[in-house]
């Protein structure tokens, strides 16, 4: 995408681009682990069984109107094979080694498995990550394995998408907590809940929590000013953009020490870079290292006015123009609908949307206030019942909170995601439990342990329990870090005979 910045960001671009490849890395790395036990052909959710239903809803037109890779092929070899494909595509952008080719490769690899991924993989920071692949591709260099003595300066254009992009996720993050009013956002009390709210707290979200009500609600309010303020600098000279690099930098490294959010802390990371420049990342440095860089987008050999330069740079700018719109007006959209738009920028929006190169954004709108953690119990006779201990969200109430981030345990997310309303929304929830009276298999290994030891239950439910964090005192007599309460059944008892009539999901 075209023309120079001053002062030089060639090396901060390589680092920038280089963060791109990381979190791709870590991305398909953390499915690869879990794809056969949430898609597989035994899995929870299986991609052959999905791609059947679309086929008979759409017909022959099915893989235009829902594009993935997976209508080539969809076996649990192909979802791994997917899954390790795009960890190798991240290590050789990461490496340098055909850099456009391998970031164009994370993307349609990553894009295929969202496409398939439904409720274990359509958060936020998965749309994040495909907008920012995408802008990756542009930013890469071109070749098999590019020179860094023949290193240009990045586009201008390429490097204000991203700021684009950083942008509009903070600023949209901090407006929607106001927009949805949610009281505790308002009175700044939410931070009294989060801690132990949150999806999958950490041991040291226990000892956030203990902090006095004054700091809590100061910290709700620097959150605010952090979030609605500073996005504002990205767009002033670059001074302004550092201290909006110091400040949403910091924000980030406050939030990923007290909870497990995945790769988005990194990831908002990484797209902070782009508000830096060479002097400036020299100087954070210390100036004692000579920064590697892994991009020349333009060979310099190339003459800025010659017809096919010209072409090329006016086709990423009409591009670049049109992911910007269509990302403002999604960002507006979220608050006033999409109507409020004219009729060529609705249309656009909807032609673009489907391919996910641009979303809308905005984090923790409105906070939970009570914990409500759904554990699944076996029986063998449907008198005594055994808990399924998940690995990483709350279970047992000795269990120290870990820290899992950057990986996500699909699974033990949207078990609290589940949570927050009735069964009936959370039909995958009763594939699991269909999945664990057949017995070991792919799903039961996203769980801690097997409380039967290789012998299938006869009986599996679902019970909701309402957890809290202890108290200092508490946790110093009884060693527990929650204390936990029985509410009822959440869902109705699923016995092997009644999941043998209902078929494989």
């Amino acid at each position: 995408m075209g023309t120079n910045t001053a002062p030089s960001q060639i090396r901060t671009a390589g680092l920038l681009l280089r963060g791109v490849a990381l979190v791709y890395l870590v991305a398909f790395v953390s499915l690869a682990v879990q794809v056969e036990g949430l898609y597989g052909s035994e899995g929870i959710l299986p991609v052959s069984g999905y791609l059947d239903w679309l086929g008979a809803r759409w017909g022959a037109d099915a893989w235009r109107i829902h594009p993935t890779l997976f209508w080539i092929g969809s076996s649990d070899w192909a979802l791994l094979g997917s899954c390790w494909a795009g960890a190798f595509a991240a290590i050789a952008l990461w490496t340098g080694w055909t850099p456009r080719l391998s970031a164009a490769v994370c993307w349609v690899l990553y894009f295929s498995l969202f496409q398939i991924g439904r409720v274990f993989l359509g958060f936020q920071w998965d749309l994040l990550l495909l907008e920012a692949g995408f802008l990756a591709i542009f930013l890469a260099p071109v070749g098999l394995r590019p020179r860094s003595d023949e290193a240009a300066e990045p586009s201008v254009v390429t490097v204000w998408m991203f700021r684009w992009l950083l942008f509009r996720l903070m600023f949209a993050s901090g407006f929607v907590k106001l927009m949805s009013g949610d009281p505790t956002w308002w009175n700044l009390s939410a931070l009294e809940y989060h801690y132990w709210t949150q999806p999958l707290p950490t041991w040291t979200a226990w000892g956030a929590n203990l902090l006095p009500t004054v700091v809590q609600r100061g910290s709700v309010l620097v959150m605010f000013v952090i979030e609605l303020g500073f996005p504002w600098f990205i767009f002033g000279p670059r001074r302004l953009r550092l201290v909006a690099f110091a400040a949403l930098v910091l924000l980030q490294a406050l939030i990923a020490a007290t909870g497990n959010y995945s790769f988005l802390n990194l990831l908002t990371v990484v797209l902070c870079l782009s508000l830096l420049d060479d002097d400036a990342l020299q100087s954070m440095l210390g100036g004692r290292r000579r920064l590697p860089d892994l991009r020349a987008p333009w060979p310099q050999d190339v003459h800025p006015r010659r017809p096919l330069a010209i072409a090329r740079v006016a086709l990423a700018a009409l591009l670049a123009l049109a992911l910007a719109t269509v990302g403002g007006a999604m960002m507006v959209a979220r608050f006033v609908g999409l109507d409020a738009f004219p009729a060529p920028v609705v249309a656009l929006v909807r032609a673009l949307e489907p391919w996910h190169l641009t979303s809308s954004y905005g984090l923790f709108a409105v906070m939970t206030t009570q914990r409500r953690e759904i554990v699944l119990e076996g029986s063998l006779d449907g008198v005594e019942w055994r808990e399924y201990e998940m690995r990483w969200k709350p279970g047992d109430v000795h269990s120290r909170p870990r820290f899992v981030a950057p990986y996500q345990p699909r699974l033990d997310w949207q078990m609290w995601f589940a949570s927050l309303g009735d069964w009936k929304q959370s039909p995958w929830l009763v594939e699991v439990e269909k999945r664990l009276l057949q017995g070991p298999g792919p799903v039961l290994d996203l769980f801690a342990s097997d409380p039967f030891d290789g012998r299938p239950p006869r009986h599996v439910r679902a019970m909701l329990y309402d957890y809290r964090f202890t108290s200092a005192a508490v946790r110093g007599e009884t060693d527990a870090w929650w204390t936990r309460r029985r509410v009822g059944q959440f869902s109705p008892t699923v016995s092997r005979e009644q999941a043998a009539q209902q078929g494989p999901p």
